[in-house]
């Protein structure tokens, strides 16, 4: 059901590539990218891909973190949509979303099975001025 309400949203919309993060990400993503006969790029920690990369470090509640996507992943002018399970605090999207548009692509969405609204990604977001999409909230940190 979570697939079908995906598929239907972005069918017929201008895509190129589906971008999935770790890990659930890459479920969600390598599906729906299938299903609507789009490529399928994985955003991954850091050292986890192999050949050339690029990476993003980014600010975690304490401390930082890193995430990475292959150099060619991603062609200047790409329209992508970035797809996860779950937006907390907004940073790994973010993240990812300066991955996309340092190697050119263009956000057209980012999109979550579940939104913590109260945790402050979806703020963070808008406040950048991505578009988001949500199937659910959660009320609660």
């Amino acid at each position: 059901k979570v697939v079908d309400e995906f598929v239907q949203r972005y069918t017929g919309v201008d895509i190129d590539v589906i971008v999935g993060l770790e890990a659930r990400g890459f479920i969600l993503g390598g599906v729906v990218a299938h299903q609507l006969g789009k490529g399928f790029v994985p955003i991954r920690k850091a050292g986890k891909l192999p050949s050339k990369t690029e990476m993003h470090e980014y600010e975690l509640e304490y401390g930082t973190d890193k995430i990475e996507v292959h150099c060619d992943a991603i062609e200047k002018g790409d329209r992508v949509l970035i797809v996860d399970d779950l937006l907390a605090t907004g940073g790994t999207a973010l993240a990812a979303a300066a991955l996309v548009e340092k190697l050119g692509g263009d956000i057209i969405e980012m999109a979550f099975i579940v939104d913590l609204p109260d945790v402050g990604g979806q703020k963070k977001i808008k406040d950048k001025g991505y578009k988001m999409f949500t199937l659910c909230e959660f009320e609660g940190d």
